[in-house]
């Protein structure tokens, strides 16, 4: 009796199905014993594996389960299946399957926007890239021409200190070329030297005659807010390069200036050329500052008053380079300032005796202004700019940027330096009220503040900066204040520039005058400029202060030389209008009535900011 385990055709080879049998594997069917009798004790493989089912055929390859045979090779990919019929299968063999990697979850995408903005340089949030600093450029032009409007739009003849410098010029060119005698002391009491800005705007007058002059200054503004421009995007941004030049050339000294033909809007351009090199070399090696010194000398020189500025200019060389040299900044300040001394040495042994620096300047004569009402005056004329300016330091010092890189809030220059820097520039502003509430005047300070305003406009540039805020938040404030500006500008500039039309007092005087006579005027200097080709510049006398002998010796002086004069009949043609010197024009008057060597020839009317006035002109009988 054969163990129930073991099968009956296990010694029987033809029942075995031997592998020299070649009918083994070849898809025969074998009828395998036990078949229909099972143990209830196999497992479920085992009962199936001795179920009768027929092979497959030769090629054909049948899948059963988790196995493959094709009649050759048996393939098993787990464990417990290969040990289960490997006793069963000659060609058995156990290839383990790799293990199926569990899928990665795949995040969802984000959702694409329909516009990505391009990536953007740093320097593009402070407004200084290519494209900008042309936009910069093209909006400066529109200022320029704004600012050269509102200067062209005024309509005067010649004020007496345009007359006079003209006039001067043509002597001084007279005695440079031919030798001739300059007829009067013009280094003794010009406010600048007389060989440099009276000269040209002669050669000028030559040949465009007092309009070409006057657009002589012009060119000299439009130069200094150019200038400005410059200077201030060099220090900061292009957005706080236009606030400086749109508020400064709208101011009423630029406006003024802008068409005025004298020392100022030279002086004016010298300073702004300096203090533009002084920034811009900046990081240059330390003797390249000395460039800047040329022009500041020049500046003093057209205008005495420019001096002023001369040490803000050296003060700034030091702050500009402190940054990147440290104390060794201080060596560029001390160089600057010892080329200045130098040119101004050798220009005084050059020039000689300058009496009018101590006469028109150092010491001046003072008047009887107050301190409150050139104060007043001073924050009508600049006081938009500067309290930005104020601004622009306040915010500065505080911040070096408005935050529109937050990763660059802690770059950029210390505090300490920020603040010298806000103070200098500012703080200029004040030297010219300053000066002459020292001096108790107000003589020429409506067009002097425009020289400590072209320093402040660097702040004041930042301030409406700040103002807009970052990225144009608020552009209408910034445009607020510059058409506030320009407002107040255009309107104290028409006013201050309101003189007399002497045009028809001239054509009543050119018949009456010769090379032989001599003539008193008030403001001499108009009709001895006008008249030129047919007197000379000795035969006018000015009502400014006189001496005089009369016939019997005696000696006068002030308004009683006046009429000492005109009661022995000293003048051919006396010319008043009753406001320059109201003493001297009493005095003339009270000597004039009654007296029979004069009559009243023709008054000629004029209008001024003022209000109504007239040019009364004697003659000798």
């Amino acid at each position: 009796m054969t163990d129930r385990h073991t099968p009956v055709w296990a010694d029987d080879p033809g029942l075995r199905g031997d592998a020299h049998d070649p009918s083994y594997g070849q898809g025969q069917r074998v009828q395998w014993p036990g078949a229909h009798s099972q143990d209830p004790s196999w497992s479920y493989e085992q009962q199936y594996a001795h179920q009768g089912h027929p092979g497959p055929q030769q090629g054909e390859v049948t899948d059963t389960g988790s196995w493959r045979f094709d009649g050759r090779t048996s393939a098993y990919t787990d464990q417990l299946t290969f040990d289960t019929f490997a006793p069963y299968d000659p060609y058995a063999t156990y290839t383990a399957a790799e293990p199926v990697p569990a899928p990665v979850p795949v995040a969802a995408e984000p959702e694409k926007p329909g516009y990505v903005l391009p990536p953007v340089p740093e320097s593009s949030w402070a407004v200084d890239t290519g494209r900008s600093r042309l936009l910069g450029r093209l909006v400066l032009l529109c200022v320029l021409l704004i600012q050269a409007g509102l200067s062209l739009r005024l309509r005067g003849t010649a004020f007496e200190d345009e007359a006079l410098y003209v006039l001067a010029g043509h002597y001084e060119i007279g005695n440079i070329l031919h030798g001739a005698p300059v007829p009067g002391d013009f280094e003794g009491y010009f406010s600048g030297y007389p060989k440099l800005y009276p000269v040209l705007a002669a050669m000028v007058d030559s040949v465009a005659g007092l309009a070409g002059v006057r657009i002589v200054s012009l060119v000299f503004m439009l130069g200094a807010t150019s200038l400005l421009y410059a200077m201030t995007r060099r220090m900061f941004d292009v957005r706080a390069a236009i606030g400086a030049a749109a508020l400064f050339s709208v101011v009423q000294s630029t406006v003024f200036l802008g068409n005025f033909a004298t020392f100022d809007a030279a002086a004016i351009f010298f300073l702004a050329l300096s203090a533009w090199i002084v920034v811009r070399t900046g990081r240059a090696p330390i003797v390249a500052v000395v460039l800047a010194a040329p022009p500041a000398v020049l500046a003093f020189a057209t205008k005495y008053a420019a001096g002023l500025y001369l040490p803000t200019l050296v003060v700034l060389a030091v702050l500009t380079a402190y940054r990147h040299r440290g104390l060794r900044a201080l060596a560029r300040g001390v160089l600057l300032g010892g080329a200045m001394g130098a040119l101004l040495g050798a220009g005084y042994l050059f020039a000689g005796s300058l009496g009018g620096i101590s006469q028109t300047t150092t010491n001046r004569a003072k008047g009887a202004d107050t301190a409150a009402l050139l104060l007043q005056h001073s924050a009508e004329w600049g006081g938009l700019m500067f309290l930005t300016a104020v601004g622009g330091s306040i915010a500065y010092a505080i911040r070096p940027h408005m935050g529109e890189m937050p990763w660059l809030e802690q770059v950029g220059p210390g505090r300490f330096r920020r603040i010298a820097l806000g103070v200098l520039l500012t703080g200029t502003a004040l030297l010219a009220p300053a000066y002459q509430i020292h001096l108790q005047t107000e003589v020429s300070l409506f067009k002097h503040v425009g020289f400590g305003l072209l320093f402040a406009g660097p702040m004041a540039g930042l301030g409406i900066s700040r103002l807009v805020g970052p990225h144009f938040r608020h552009p209408q404030l910034g445009i607020m204040l510059y058409v506030l500006t320009l407002v107040f500008g255009m309107v104290q500039a028409q006013q201050n520039y309101s003189f007399p039309d002497s045009r028809a007092m001239t054509a009543v005087l050119r018949p009456m005058v010769d090379r032989k006579g001599t003539y008193l005027a008030e403001e001499h200097e108009v009709p001895a400029y006008y008249l030129r080709d047919l007197t000379g510049y000795a035969q006018w006398q000015g009502t400014f202060g006189m001496d005089y002998t009369d016939k019997k010796g005696k000696r006068y002086s002030g308004p009683e030389a006046y009429a000492a004069a005109v009661k022995d009949a000293k003048f051919d043609v006396i010319v008043l209008r009753g406001t320059v010197t109201p003493d001297v024009d009493t005095a003339v008057t009270d000597a004039l009535r009654g007296n029979p060597h004069y009559r009243l020839t023709a008054v000629t009317r004029f209008t001024t900011s003022k209000g109504d006035g007239a040019y009364r002109i004697w003659v000798k009988r």
